[in-house]
C-alpha cells in the first residue's frame, strides 16, 4: 500500500479531532514497530470506549503492535467489546455480522490474492469468544477445514461482556456471572485443541501478562498463514466489569489462572509451520514440555493458596472471589 492512501478524506481535515489526525500522522505504518515501541506511536485513541482495566483493550494494543506488516493488513472484526475499539484504532478493519467474521475474511483474502498476486496482503480476524467459539464456531472451523490462509485471533474475556455478562462457551466451569449466579455448569470449550485437529498449522494460547510471548505468537501466526495454512491465536483478556474485580487487578487474574492451570500459555506447530519458523527466525524452536507437537510454557512468579471459594495472590495480598470454586 502507498503511504499517500493513508489520509483523511479531502474536505474533512479541518473538522476531524486532533486524536484522529495523530492516527494518520503518527501511526504504525511503514516503521517496523513492535511491542517494545508502544508509547512512541499512535495505535489507538487514549479515550477509547472500553472499560478501565479492560484486558481486551490491552491485548488489542499489543496485537496491533505485533503485526509484521500493518500497512498491508486488514482486520476483520465482529460484534462485541472489540468492535467498540476498532473505530479508534490505526488499522484497516471491517466489521462483520456476529459470528460471520471468518466467512468475510475468507472472501477478502481470496479477492486480495487475485487482485495483488505479487504482494503480501495479510487478513487477520480479531473477535471475541462469543463470536468465535459460540455463534461463529461453525464458520470458524469450516475456514480451517478449507485451509484458508488467514489468522484467527480470539480475544477471550470468558463472557458476553458487551451485553451484561452472560456466560459464554469459553467461561470456565464454575464461573459466577450475572446470568450464571450458581456457577457455569460445563467446561470451557477447548478451541485450541479444535483448531489443531481442524487443520490449523500454528496454534497459540497467550495473555497480556507476557507481552513478548504475545508478540511472538501473533507474528508467527501471520507468517505461517501467509505460506502454509490457517492459524489460531487465543488471548486471555480478563474482564473487570463482569467478573467484579478492580481495574488494576486485570493482570493479577491472568496470574491466578496460569498458576491453577486453567489458562496456561502454549503453542502448537505443524511440521511445515515449524520448518518455516526455523527458517525465518534462524534458530531452533525451544520446547519445554512436549505433547505431540505442542509446546507448553509456564511462567509463574507467585505462590498460590487454596480455599473453598477464593483465589489468593500472595504477592499482592488481594483475594478474588470470581469463581465458585478455584481449583
Amino acid at each position: 500500500m502507498k503511504k499517500e492512501l493513508l489520509r483523511i478524506s479531502p474536505g474533512f481535515e479541518d473538522v476531524m479531532p486532533s486524536e484522529y489526525k495523530d492516527l494518520i500522522e503518527n501511526g504504525p505504518y511503514f516503521k517496523g514497530y513492535g511491542v517494545n515501541d508502544l508509547g512512541t506511536f499512535k495505535e489507538i485513541l487514549e479515550e477509547h470506549p472500553l472499560c478501565a482495566g479492560c484486558g481486551l483493550a490491552l491485548a488489542l494494543r499489543l496485537t496491533m503492535a505485533s503485526l509484521p506488516n500493518p500497512e498491508d493488513t486488514i482486520v476483520v472484526g465482529s460484534t462485541g467489546c472489540s468492535a467498540l475499539g476498532f473505530p479508534q484504532t490505526a488499522l484497516q478493519n471491517i466489521h462483520s455480522l456476529f459470528g460471520n467474521q471468518n466467512a468475510v475474511a475468507t472472501a477478502l483474502k481470496r479477492a486480495l490474492t487475485l487482485r495483488f498476486p505479487d504482494k503480501v496482503k495479510d487478513v487477520v480476524v480479531i473477535a471475541g469468544d462469543g463470536a468465535t467459539a459460540d455463534i461463529g464456531l461453525d464458520i470458524t472451523m469450516h475456514s480451517w477445514f478449507r485451509r484458508e490462509k488467514i489468522t484467527t485471533t480470539m480475544l477471550d474475556n470468558e463472557a458476553y461482556a458487551n451485553t451484561g455478562g452472560q456466560e459464554s462457551g469459553m467461561s470456565s466451569k464454575g464461573a459466577v456471572l450475572n446470568m450464571a449466579p450458581t456457577g457455569k455448569k460445563f467446561s470451557k470449550i477447548p478451541v485450541p485443541e479444535l483448531a489443531q485437529i481442524s487443520g490449523c498449522d500454528y496454534v497459540a494460547v497467550v495473555s497480556p501478562y507476557a507481552p513478548k510471548k504475545l508478540e511472538r505468537a501473533v507474528r508467527r501466526a501471520i507468517l505461517v498463514a501467509r505460506e502454509v495454512g490457517p492459524t489460531y491465536v487465543q488471548i486471555f483478556t480478563p474482564c473487570p466489569t463482569n467478573y467484579k474485580f478492580k481495574p488494576l487487578e486485570a493482570l493479577d487474574m491472568v496470574k491466578v489462572k496460569e498458576v491453577d492451570g486453567s489458562y496456561v500459555s502454549k503453542e502448537y506447530f505443524s511440521p511445515e509451520a515449524e520448518e518455516l519458523i526455523k527458517r525465518l527466525e534462524g534458530k531452533k524452536i525451544k520446547r519445554s514440555r512436549n505433547y505431540g507437537r505442542k509446546i507448553f510454557h509456564q511462567d509463574v512468579r507467585i505462590r498460590r493458596t487454596r480455599s473453598s471459594n477464593s483465589c489468593t495472590l500472595n504477592r499482592y495480598g488481594s483475594v478474588h472471589r470470581w469463581q465458585a470454586n478455584c481449583r
